[in-house]
């Protein structure tokens, strides 16, 4: 199992990023030097052939010089802006870099005189500190002013997927998957794969279900924006469906005993369906780069009686904990091919 690693360790751009380019009609622009925009174009591409989405990332550079960076960049910026408005797209998306806040270009003005398009800056400057995260939550916050009051509709949203993880639609489908066991369905998915139309129906859900407790901020802002309610992480391990299944219905009002009974069938059905591995000697690699993933791992094994040790078969445990009954049998699918090379 490849490693996810990597594709959460770029800065507060690139974070941001992986939200905006998302949004299949709209262009981010990237203020600041070519070479912030080239080594993210790159990764971007790269990382969605991996994943099977053939997609060239929307990025424009207004490829800011030596004299911009010396007199300011503001006028590069205007005229890129016209450039990409005139294309007519769903929406402009305007990240700033280091060396844009570092001279003090005034990107908020510029974008505000524009029109035709709605223009949103996106604060993606990481030199003072900020992560990857940081850019993913501000983007979502950022997007998140383009929709307005709605009517409920009675839908969920998605909110914060990894987009540059592995297995990012396969985990989708299983939170789908749970949602349905309780009769809901999914408003939207902010931000994968979305058109810039569809934003303006973000506030008409009655829940939010964030990819991972890094989003609480992107939650809070969005409970105090529209008022809906959110439950701060995706199902992961043996047992978190069911906790997830009693969540939700205990947010959204429903009943939710004859899907935690289907759930609780299909946790004992995995359980038999890999009872051969009982009692073979493994050991996690690479080793879980964090406690959550750390226990999760070691669930499993005790649920399979699975004896964890240094001088067992090495097993894959990816990154991030698989989401749900589904994401765990694909681990073990994968522990069952390494015990039996």
């Amino acid at each position: 199992m490849p490693s996810n690693i990597c594709r959460f360790a770029g800065c507060t751009l690139t974070g941001a990023l992986s939200v905006t380019t998302h949004v299949r009609d709209a262009i981010t622009v990237v203020h600041g030097p070519q070479g912030c925009t080239h080594h993210n174009f790159s990764l971007l591409h790269a990382t969605s052939l991996d994943n099977d989405r053939i997609a060239l990332p929307p990025l424009v550079s207004t490829g800011l010089s030596e004299t911009d960076v010396i007199f300011g960049g503001e006028g590069a910026l205007d005229r890129t802006l016209d450039t990409v408005i005139a294309r007519d797209p769903g929406a402009v998306f305007v990240l700033s870099t280091c060396i844009v806040d570092t001279i003090g270009d005034d990107v908020g003005m510029v974008c505000g005189a524009k029109a035709g398009v709605p223009v949103i800056v996106v604060p993606t400057a990481g030199f003072l500190g900020g992560s990857f995260q940081t850019g993913v939550n501000n983007a979502l916050i950022a997007l998140a002013g383009m929709a307005g009051p709605a009517d409920r509709n009675g839908g969920v949203n998605i909110i914060g997927e990894k987009n540059l993880e592995y297995e990012v639609e396969e985990n989708f489908a299983e939170v789908s998957r749970l949602l349905a066991l309780l009769d809901l369905s999914v408003n939207i998915r902010f931000v994968h794969d979305l058109a810039t139309d569809r934003i303006a129906s973000l506030g008409a859900a009655r829940l939010n279900v964030l990819r991972d407790p890094s989003l609480i901020p992107v939650g809070e802002s969005l409970k105090e924006r529209f008022g809906t309610p959110y439950i701060p992480a995706y199902p992961v391990g043996i047992s978190g469906t069911v906790a997830f299944l009693e969540s939700v219905a205990d947010t959204c009002g429903v009943d939710c005993r004859h899907a935690v009974e289907e759930e609780h069938m299909l946790r004992q059905q995995t359980l038999d369906d890999f009872a051969d591995l009982a009692g073979a000697g493994i050991f996690f690699t690479p080793l879980p780069p964090d406690p959550e993933g750390s226990r999760v791992a070691q669930d499993i094994a005790q649920a399979l009686r699975l004896d964890v040790t240094s001088s067992g078969c090495p097993v894959p445990v990816p990154v991030t904990p698989p989401v749900g009954i589904i994401g765990v049998r694909r681990l073990l699918h994968r522990w069952r091919r390494a015990l039996h090379a």
